[in-house]
C-alpha cells in the first residue's frame, strides 16, 4: 500500500486512531518507539519529531544528540490488539539529523544504501525468511522461563502442541496487518514453532521481520506465553534459525538466477553472487549471528549449518541452497542466520557480499551435494570445506578484517558494533556458569 500525506490524515480521522507510536531499530536489532497523540499528527507527518539519540548505542555523541524521526508513510498500520476505540497506530522512521543527512548508526539506511547501490547496477532484491520461536511458560512472577509442558515435535497438532492457539491467533493477527502467511506449523523441538511469510522487496522484508517479532511477542504474553527469538534458550535441543532466501531481479522483474540450460540450472550472476557470500561469510556471521549464544546452534548433531559449502541440490547439510524447482533456479538460501539478527544489517551484509562477487565475477568452489555431515574429516578437507566461525569472538575478528563489510556498515556503527559485542563477550569468558559450579564445585 502507498500512503500520501492526505490518506494518512483521513484514516487516522476515519479510524479513531488516538495513539500513534514512531518505531525504530537500534544496531542490535531491537525495536525503539517514542509515542505521541493524534494531536501531534502534522508534527509527524512534517518530519519534526525528535529524540535524544546519544541515550541509544551506536547513534550519536552527548555533543549532537537531537535525531529526528522521518516516517515511512507505506508502513502505516494500525495495531489489530490494541483498543477499538482510542486505536493505535505505528510508522517505521528512518533517522535523520537536523541538517536532514541520515545518522550514520541507522541500520534501515544502511540496508537502503546497498538496494540503491544495487538498483544502480541494474539488480532488483526479493527476500524470503523462515523464522522460528519458541513459546515458553511464563513463571507465577509474569517473568519468562524455558518451561514448557509440551512435547510435540514436527507438524504435530493440539493438544501434543500446546501452542496451537497462540500461533492462530498470531498469525490472524499477521494477516490483519497485511502479511501473507505462507505455513506456519510445530517446528521440530517441544514448544518450538514457526511462521513463513511470503517474499517481499528486502526493505520491506527486514520492516516485516521486525514488526513480526513484535506481534509474536505480544500475541504469546496475551495467551500466558513467553515468545523467545533467542537463538538456542535450551541444551539438547534444536536451535531457532532464520534462513533467508534471496532472489535478484532485473528492473522488468526478470529472474537473473535461472539458467535452465545450464547442469545446475544456476546463472553465472548467480554463481557469483555465491561466490560472494561464502567469501565473505565469516565476518558476515558476526551480524547474522550476534550473540554468543548463537554459536551453540551452529553446532554438528542439530540440523543448523556448521561448514561453509554450497549445493544445486535438496542438501539441508550446506550452508547455501540454490535447489532446483520446476526446472528453475528462483532464490539463493542462507541457512546459518538465527531470528535475533538485526534484519536490516543481515540483509544490507549479505547482499552486499553477494554483488562484490557479481563485481569481481568470481567463481564458488565445487558444490558439495552430497551429507557433508557424514564426511569424515578429511573427506571434507579434500573438498576445501572450512568450518563456520565456532564463536563469537572469532566471528568479530573476521568482520573487523573484512573491509567490504565495514564499509558497508560505516565507520560509526562498526566501530560501535564491534566494542558492544566485545564487551558482551568479554562478559561471558569471565562469568562463572551453573554447569562449571555443578561440575567442579565437589570435585576440586
Amino acid at each position: 500500500m502507498r500512503y500520501t500525506k492526505q490518506d494518512i490524515i483521513q484514516i487516522v480521522k476515519d479510524e479513531d486512531v488516538e495513539f500513534i507510536r514512531l518505531q525504530f531499530t537500534d544496531m542490535f536489532g531491537n525495536f525503539k518507539n517514542m509515542a505521541v497523540t493524534t494531536s501531534q499528527l502534522e508534527k509527524v507527518l512534517e518530519n519534526q519529531c525528535v529524540f535524544n539519540g546519544s541515550a541509544i548505542d551506536g547513534f550519536l555523541s552527548m555533543q549532537e544528540p537531537d535525531i529526528y524521526l522521518y516516517p515511512d508513510l507505506n508502513t502505516f498500520e494500525i495495531f489489530p490488539w490494541r483498543p477499538q476505540q482510542g486505536k493505535v497506530a505505528r510508522f517505521i522512521c528512518d533517522l535523520r539529523r537536523a541538517d536532514g543527512t541520515p545518522v550514520a548508526g541507522d541500520s534501515r539506511q544502511i540496508l537502503k544504501k546497498v538496494l540503491m547501490d544495487a538498483g544502480d547496477m541494474g539488480y532488483r532484491f526479493k527476500a524470503g525468511p523462515e523464522c522460528e520461536f519458541f513459546l515458553f511458560d511464563l513463571g507465577q512472577d509474569g517473568n519468562a522461563t524455558t518451561e514448557t509442558k509440551e512435547r510435540g515435535g514436527f507438524f504435530d497438532i493440539g493438544p501434543v502442541d500446546a501452542g496451537e492457539n497462540a500461533r492462530r491467533e498470531i498469525v490472524m493477527t499477521l494477516e490483519e496487518m497485511g502479511f501473507e502467511v505462507e505455513a506456519s506449523y510445530h517446528a521440530n523441538a517441544p514448544a518450538q514453532h514457526e511462521i513463513d511469510f511470503r517474499y517481499a522487496g528486502a526493505l520491506t522484508c527486514a520492516d516485516n521481520l521486525m514488526t513480526f517479532r513484535m506481534v509474536v511477542r505480544t500475541i504469546a504474553r496475551r495467551h500466558g506465553l513467553h515468545a523467545t527469538f533467542m537463538p538456542k534458550p535450551k541444551s539438547g535441543v534444536e536451535g531457532s534459525g532464520m534462513h533467508l532466501n534471496l532472489s535478484l531481479h532485473d528492473p522488468e522483474g526478470k529472474n537473473l538466477l535461472s539458467a535452465p540450460e545450464a547442469e545446475d540450472g544456476l546463472s553465472e550472476v548467480g554463481k557469483y553472487f555465491v561466490a560472494g557470500l561464502l567469501s565473505h561469510i565469516n565476518g558476515i556471521t558476526a551480524i547474522t549471528n550476534p550473540l554468543v549464544n548463537s554459536y551453540k546452534r551452529l553446532v554438528p548433531g542439530y540440523g543448523a549449518p556448521v561448514y561453509i559449502a554450497w549445493s544445486a541440490a535438496a542438501n539441508r547439510t550446506a550452508l547455501v541452497r540454490t535447489g532446483l524447482r520446476k526446472g528453475r533456479v528462483n532464490r539463493i538460501e542462507l541457512r546459518c542466520p538465527d531470528p535475533s539478527a538485526n534484519p536490516y544489517l543481515a540483509l544490507a551484509v549479505c547482499i552486499a557480499a553477494g554483488l562484490d562477487g557479481v563485481k569481481r565475477k568470481e567463481l564458488p568452489p565445487p558444490r558439495v551435494d552430497g551429507n557433508i555431515f557424514a564426511m569424515t574429516k578429511e573427506e571434507r578437507l579434500g573438498y576445501g570445506i572450512q568450518s563456520l566461525p565456532k564463536h563469537l569472538e572469532y566471528a568479530l575478528d573476521e568482520l573487523e578484517r573484512d573491509a567490504l563489510l565495514g564499509e558497508v556498515l560505516g565507520e560509526n556503527l562498526r566501530n560501535n558494533y564491534l566494542a558492544a559485542k566485545r564487551a558482551e563477550w568479554k562478559e561471558y569468558r569471565t562469568s562463572v556458569s551453573a554447569w562449571e559450579v555443578s561440575q567442579y564445585l565437589d570435585r576440586f
